[in-house]
């Protein structure tokens, strides 16, 4: 094996020269050191308020355009009764995550979240990427500490990590010009770390990017997390090829996938979770990263949007008993989290 210790992205990059079961293995150890067999999920709801979107990011398939021409704004009525609905069925999450939308005014978001909290005080609002608080700084000229500021007073309770993409500044100029770049985007999740608040990471992979943007991704979100330590968890999201404007046609084989997601968990041991997100990877792909160093697949969902856009079989969710009874079926035992990876049920 090589040497690990060696930070370089020209020495890491060696690992995907490995074996998928070399890698799985050594990624598996450190998973049951961590986990032993346990798998995450947790009961929550996505909502995306708006696609309407002032950028136009060439992987995106969710945002209004000439290949998505249904643009839609969700009252604050729609949300607080989809709200509702998903919390009388259980969930306790509530991923909200919008399109960069011009017409909607800076006091919108946080009269949301507010208004939500207000009647919903037992859950965890997760709502908010990175692209989203840079989008509002430059329209609106606030300072991303005022922003992060308001999300909290607002009853935002942590950060997603979307917006991420991959780090290479050649490679967003590519796919996603005009979005928050990689700097601002490390930057705004220190300063919402150094509020004392948490928030996950992501990376997209399976595009025009190399493995070498790959590493070198994981290992800047790696020098973050020793400064502060905010992250929950790290989740390689791949990349869905339908309706978008990129054309990627080598698309990465499984094993490209399951090593990407073993060399997150060897590269990354400061941050405890690797996410292997079911909606981009397909259930049965996430069960089997389980494997492979992951141990967390996400959630019930409930509606996802963004991911389903792009082809992902993912619109209308999981139950929690499906994904209790897929895990037991793979050989892991479930566990029932909240936002913050506290246990709350074993099955």
């Amino acid at each position: 094996m090589i040497d690990l210790d060696d930070l370089s992205v020209k020495n890491l990059v060696k690992l995907y020269d490995y074996d998928l079961f070399t890698l799985g293995n050594l990624a598996d150890d450190i998973r049951q050191n961590l986990h032993k067999n346990k798998v995450y999920f947790n009961m929550n709801r996505h909502i995306n308020p708006s696609n309407i979107c002032v950028d136009i990011c060439k992987f995106c398939a969710f945002s209004s355009h000439r290949k998505n021409p249904n643009p839609y704004e969700m009252t604050k009525e729609e949300i607080l009764s989809d709200t509702k609905s998903a919390y009388e069925r259980g969930a306790r999450e509530f991923h909200i995550v919008s399109a960069h939308n011009p017409n909607y005014l800076y006091e919108w978001y946080f009269d949301i979240f507010r208004t939500i909290k207000q009647k919903f005080n037992d859950i965890h609002i997760k709502a908010m990427t990175a692209a989203e608080v840079d989008f509002l700084h430059r329209k609106f000229n606030k300072s991303y500490e005022m922003i992060l500021n308001d999300m909290k007073d607002s009853g935002v309770d942590s950060m997603p990590g979307g917006g991420a993409e991959i780090f290479d500044k050649e490679i967003r100029e590519k796919i996603c010009k005009g979005k928050v770049d990689s700097d601002n985007w490390l930057k705004i999740h220190s300063i919402w770390h150094n509020m004392g608040y948490k928030s996950n990471a992501t990376m997209l992979f399976g595009h025009i990017e190399s493995k070498e943007h790959r590493i070198s991704h994981i290992l800047r979100i790696r020098e973050l997390q020793d400064k502060t330590g905010g992250f929950n968890a790290f989740i390689p999201l791949l990349y869905q090829k339908q309706n978008n404007f990129l054309n990627v046609n080598n698309f990465p084989s499984g094993i490209e996938i399951l090593k990407t997601i073993a060399i997150s968990r060897i590269l990354l041991p400061n941050i405890p979770n690797i996410k292997a997100y079911w909606a981009t990877l397909g259930l049965n792909l996430a069960l089997v990263a389980q494997e492979f160093g992951a141990n967390d697949i996400d959630g019930t969902i409930e509606k996802e949007n963004i991911q389903s856009a792009g082809g992902a079989n993912s619109k209308k969710g999981l139950s929690k008993e499906e994904l209790i009874f897929q895990i037991k079926d793979a050989g892991f035992v479930p566990v029932l989290r909240d936002s913050m990876y506290n246990e709350l049920t074993s099955f």
